[in-house]
């Protein structure tokens, strides 16, 4: 037997692999990730060694993944600054996060939660909130805090089903989510979230974060599909439904790409349309007439006639005690007070 050698084919991959003056260049630029494998060279490798093409060209697709990981990984390593912004251990007893120790791994997690690729994205995104949010001089938000709880609605309200928004259907839901102000949360939250989203509105409850002094937000999700985000900030029933009423009004009244945020106090003609749409909602103007005229304000006479309006106690004693008739520290045991229990689907 005697051994000849063939010259190699120009045009051939292949060739240029195993010819004598192509093999060391060539397969060391492979094996040094200097050259990809093309699905060509899969091919030929394919016919030379046996495997199939299928088997290189997913080596070379991971290997490819790996570099980039790599170097999204070197990338994230740099934002430890934008990480320390955000109350990422208060995110992660909310269960709004995984755990995570390395700066990449928390990057990572909070540009996934947020939905950016990039700080700049996410600046981007926070600036049209802080238009949005009228903070008071006496309660200063943390923007960061205030971005995840928004955030967190905007996760919510996409997961709920809705039906497509109805105006007159909303306005209607107003009236019977109107009676629930008589129920307990046990019954009234569920009911509220069913009777909003056969109107199209996502209602959602979301547990403040600390120094996020927001209890409550109203945007569009899509021109069909609103979201109403409430939190439980001042932990009593008056205050619950007053922000409720108010941001339906929103709904109902004012501008489909707004963002309306509700702080510690608002400002603006549109702030100021909610707020009396809510007061007169809850307690029609001619009735409070009446017991605003009270000299005195006894907690059964209070009960009769929060019944004989059909809402609760506690929001006749909140407006009482909001416009003066009635002292902060008088008939407190008519309001429910509300607190987080262990979280559903909807609380986070």
């Amino acid at each position: 037997l005697a051994s000849k050698r063939y010259p190699a084919s120009p045009n051939s991959d292949v060739g240029k692999c195993w010819s004598n003056a192509g093999a060391p260049l060539t397969i060391n630029e492979i094996l040094q990730g200097k050259t990809a494998i093309t699905p060509e060279t899969a091919l030929q490798f394919e016919l030379v060694l046996g495997l199939p093409a299928s088997f290189w060209n997913t080596r070379e697709s991971k290997y490819r993944e790996f570099l980039a990981r790599r170097a999204e990984g070197a990338r994230l390593a740099k934002l430890e600054e934008w990480v320390k912004r955000f109350p990422f251990r208060e995110m992660v007893r909310r269960g709004w996060l995984e755990d995570a120790r390395r700066v990449p791994d928390r990057a990572h997690a909070l540009l996934e939660f947020f939905g950016v690729a990039s700080p700049a994205q996410w600046d981007a995104v926070h600036r049209r909130h802080a238009v949005a949010f009228r903070k008071s001089a006496a309660f200063e938000a943390n923007p960061t805090a205030l971005a995840a709880w928004l955030r967190m609605g905007v996760r919510h309200g996409e997961r709920t089903h809705c039906e497509r928004y109805a105006h007159e259907r909303f306005r209607e839901c107003l009236g019977r989510a109107r009676s629930l102000t008589r129920q307990p949360p046990e019954v009234f939250q569920d009911e509220l979230r069913r009777l909003c989203a056969e109107a199209g509105v996502a209602v959602v409850f979301v547990p403040q974060l600390e120094r996020c002094r927001a209890h409550g937000a109203t945007r569009w999700l899509t021109p069909h599909k609103a979201l109403i985000q409430l939190s439980i900030r001042y932990k009593t029933e008056d205050h619950l439904w007053f922000t409720f009423f108010h941001e339906a009004a929103h709904i109902l009244l004012h501008r489909k790409k707004a963002i309306f945020l509700e702080g510690a106090k608002q400002v603006g003609d549109e702030e100021d349309e909610a707020n009396r749409f809510a007061a007169d909602f809850l307690i029609p103007p001619d009735r409070f007439g009446e017991i605003a005229a009270w000299e005195t304000h006894s907690e059964a006479a209070i009960k009769d006639f929060a019944a004989s309006v059909g809402v609760s106690p506690g929001i006749v004693v909140g407006r009482l005690q909001h416009d003066g008739h009635l002292p902060h520290s008088h008939c407190n045991d008519l309001k429910l007070r509300l607190e987080w229990v262990a979280l559903d689907p909807a609380v986070a």
